[in-house]
């Protein structure tokens, strides 16, 4: 028997509405879905000052009240000043949200969460993802805990660890030649031959839903007063995507006001849609030819999410940054020896842009400055290189 929802999806784009039961896809004008709530009462805010993880905010996420999410303990991650780095980089107000504490390694893990909550309670038994890297991990992983399978498709060029981690937790793991582009269509194809429910970015709307704990908890985390600017590294978009719904719930219930923060999309210069996209002045991202990157989770050359991200970029007064390789890669090592956080390159991309954006004057260097660290660069190591002590 299907549950009376309250909530419902409209599509991002057409605006089409569509009931929440069932496994859904995407609109049937190729858009994604994005959930809306009908009504929802809210604790008291003084209640959720300090999350111990995502599902503390169920009040705001597709979940009843007697229904159990498949968990794992994901969110809740540490808001941390970085006053070496900080110092250094002469951004006295900088904080680094560290999503590599989650427990697959990334932020991946609130995404997967949510949606695989969603769809198992719907009936899936099986899943396909293709991954940048971190999101297979955290696929399997969930898959695992709610007793279903998954089939895994990733670049051959994934970070060995990484690898290693998606068959660690039972994933089928089906290494290709080419990027995620060419993952998608493996899996699309896996979907429609199996069954098997497609957790690809976007292509279901419950992990933007799980995504955007991440802005309900560093509201929480900054006391209601949210930052000036906040620097995401992006790849498929689903976070930055998230937490601008997030802030835009939080306004709705009363728990925060405008203005929200500049939001700036990170990506590496060997694979930069959105912030070509954004520059050009386009509504749309034209997919990038031969990416690559070392940051993996920046390895996705059309993200379907590219119309969301451009108007949120826009609407918030932020921008899209690309950086080198050389320049994320140094950032992540610098903050990671500095000050203990182990960050991913993608991390690193976030820092090294935020860092650019105050020394070129267009950031006050006193401006409350936010940088994701999306996950662990334990992840990124290859064990076989470091030599025994």
């Amino acid at each position: 028997m299907t549950p009376d929802y309250d909530w419902y999806l409209e599509c991002s784009d057409c605006k089409t509405e569509q009931d929440a039961g069932g496994i859904p896809t995407l609109c049937s004008c190729g858009r994604p879905w994005l959930v809306r709530y009908r009504s929802r009462s809210h604790p008291s805010r003084d209640t959720m000052e300090s999350p111990t993880d995502m599902w503390d905010f169920r009040s705001f996420l597709p979940l009843h009240q007697d229904e159990e999410p498949v968990s794992l303990g994901e969110g809740g991650t540490p808001l941390l000043r970085v006053p070496r780095f900080a110092e250094a980089a002469g951004i006295p107000n900088l904080f680094v949200k560290d999503e590599g504490t989650n427990p697959t390694g990334s932020f991946k893990c609130r995404g997967l969460s949510a949606a695989v909550t969603r769809a198992s309670l719907a009936g899936a038994g099986a899943f396909v993802l293709p991954t940048a890297g971190n999101a297979g991990v955290a696929a399997s992983a969930y898959a695992s805990r709610a007793g279903c399978t998954a089939r895994v498709y990733a670049p051959r060029t994934t970070p060995a660890v990484i690898q290693a981690q998606i068959r660690a937790f039972g994933g089928d793991l089906v290494l290709l030649d080419g990027h995620i582009g060419d993952c998608g269509r493996a899996a699309r194809e896996h979907a429609e031959a199996t069954g098997a429910v497609d957790l690809s970015t976007l292509k279901e709307p419950y992990r933007i839903e799980g995504k955007k704990t991440m802005g309900l908890e560093l509201a929480a985390q900054f006391g209601w007063a949210l930052p000036d600017a906040i620097f995401y590294p992006t790849g498929g978009g689903t976070g930055l995507i998230g937490m601008w719904k997030a802030f835009q719930e939080l306004a709705g219930a009363g728990w925060v006001k405008p203005p929200f923060p500049k939001m700036y999309s990170v990506q590496a210069t060997g694979c930069a849609p959105i912030v070509r996209a954004f520059d050009a002045g386009t509504e749309t991202a034209t997919p990038w030819e031969d990416p690559w990157t070392v940051a993996s989770g920046l390895r996705v050359p059309g993200p379907i999410g590219d119309k969301m991200m451009l108007t949120i970029l826009r609407e918030s007064g932020g921008a899209g940054v690309a950086v080198t390789d050389e320049a994320l890669t140094a950032a992540s090592e610098q903050i990671t020896q500095a000050e203990g956080i182990d960050c991913a390159p993608e991390g690193g991309a976030a820092l090294a842009a935020a860092v650019s954006l105050v020394k070129d004057g267009t950031l006050d260097p006193d401006s409350r400055i936010l940088v994701f660290n999306t996950g662990a660069g334990w992840l990124y190591r290859d064990m076989a290189e470091i030599p025994a002590a």
